[in-house]
């Protein structure tokens, strides 16, 4: 299993990251078979969004209904981890759902893809896949 994604879009992702410094941002990805289609921001509705991070429910909902009604697929998640490395922590594995959703960790320069699973081999929560991205830089974890 891999996550494809433009480079154009990853570097949108990875300056929204950067603006944002020292919060971390989030949203969802949306596509199929892997492959990133498109993204939506979403606000980090965390009670630390300097250490923590939380989808507004409201994109949440709103893009899980869209899908049940023939919108958009969602492939996954995406978050920052400012100053930090892109592997998860505990805290994001503590909250992913074992729902085969991806998981993209940027961070402002380097990039990871997750797979959010029962068992997995980071946390009992995550396994590394690769991620492809032609043409950009920093890319980690399954390279």
């Amino acid at each position: 299993m891999q996550l494809f994604i433009s480079s154009a879009m990853l570097a949108e992702l990875q300056q929204l990251a950067l603006a944002a410094v020292p919060q971390e941002i989030c949203g969802m990805l949306f596509g199929r078979d892997g492959r990133v289609d498109s993204y939506r921001a979403a606000k980090n509705v965390a009670d630390n969004p300097l250490r923590h991070f939380e989808i507004d429910p409201a994109i949440l909902i709103g893009a899980e209904r869209g899908q049940r009604d023939g919108g958009e697929p969602i492939l996954g998640y995406y978050h920052s981890h400012p100053g930090g490395t892109v592997d998860p922590s505990q805290t994001d594995a503590d909250s992913a759902a074992p729902d085969g959703r991806l998981w993209l960790i940027l961070n402002g320069q380097d990039a990871a893809a997750w797979h959010a699973i029962e068992n997995g081999e980071i946390y009992g929560r995550f396994r590394a896949i690769l991620l492809d991205c032609p043409g950009a830089k920093g890319l980690t974890a399954g390279e």
